[in-house]
């Protein structure tokens, strides 16, 4: 992500009421895609089937404020 797009988000959260919550819409969105794809390709190795609620319940707090890091 480039720094311009960064401080857009910055000024963004901190002026317009609403944005902290498209903020972490934004993390947890970020977190889920990276967990599923992870899963989706252990499965294919394994040859087992994933679910979307084995990978929500593999998300970790500690995986959201690292996401949150990456993207600020």
């Amino acid at each position: 992500m480039s720094w311009l797009l960064r401080m857009v988000l910055v000024v963004a959260v901190a002026l317009i009421p609403g944005a902290f919550m498209l903020l972490l819409a934004y993390i947890a969105t970020r977190t889920m895609r990276a967990r599923w794809q992870q899963a989706r390709l252990a499965a294919q190795t394994q040859g087992t089937h994933v679910s979307f609620r084995e990978v929500v319940a593999a998300v970790e707090f500690k995986d959201l404020v690292r996401q949150a890091r990456a993207a600020l």
